[in-house]
């Protein structure tokens, strides 16, 4: 057996290069090469080698993870609230509708109580809400100019009314918690 001066792999006689590092062994005329130091070598065992290739695979894998995670739209920003206007037939997948009815200015919070979407607008308005059918809806809506008239606000699921709540009082505040 022949001893690799680089690495201390035992190779058989007649290897001219180190089966572990492919260290040169014998010379030209084949002559086994003894006691040869290299200043600047690395001497890497196979058991090294496989570390620093894992190190680099876990590197990697953290560095994408941190990217795609960093890169991907918040909870808050993907939910989506849609006027209706009845032009576009909705998705059944999102069975929920929040209508509120009042003749000045209102604002509303409608949607998984988690994750309220907020809307500002006047007159009688529908919305169609992000939340899946076994999920909790609530609605908060609330007079922004202190009028008299009746600040009414209904749920609907699959266009049937299924909560409905009102106000008459001029700072006039109306919720619905609804839980399928």
């Amino acid at each position: 057996m022949v001893k690799c001066p680089r690495c201390g792999y035992n190779n058989s006689p007649s290897a001219v290069y180190c089966d572990n590092c492919a260290y040169l062994l014998s010379d030209s005329q084949g002559k086994i090469i003894k006691n040869v130091k290299r200043e600047k070598s690395w001497n890497i065992g196979i058991a090294k080698k496989i570390v620093i290739v894992l190190g680099i695979i876990i590197v990697a894998y953290l560095l994408f993870s941190f990217v795609y995670n960093n890169t991907q739209p918040s909870v808050q920003d993907s939910l989506n609230v849609i006027s209706d206007d009845g032009s576009h037939l909705q998705s059944s997948s999102y069975p929920y509708k929040a209508r509120i009815a009042y003749e000045g200015s209102w604002y509303a919070e409608m949607g998984d109580p988690n994750y309220l979407v907020k809307e500002a607008d006047d007159g009688t308005k529908t919305y169609t809400l992000d939340c899946a059918p076994w999920e909790r809806v609530a609605i908060n809506a609330q007079k922004e100019d202190f009028g008299d008239g009746e600040l009414k606000i209904q749920l609907l699921k699959d266009d049937q009314v299924v909560a409905e709540n009102s106000t008459t009082n001029a700072s006039g505040n109306v919720v619905i918690n609804y839980n399928y």
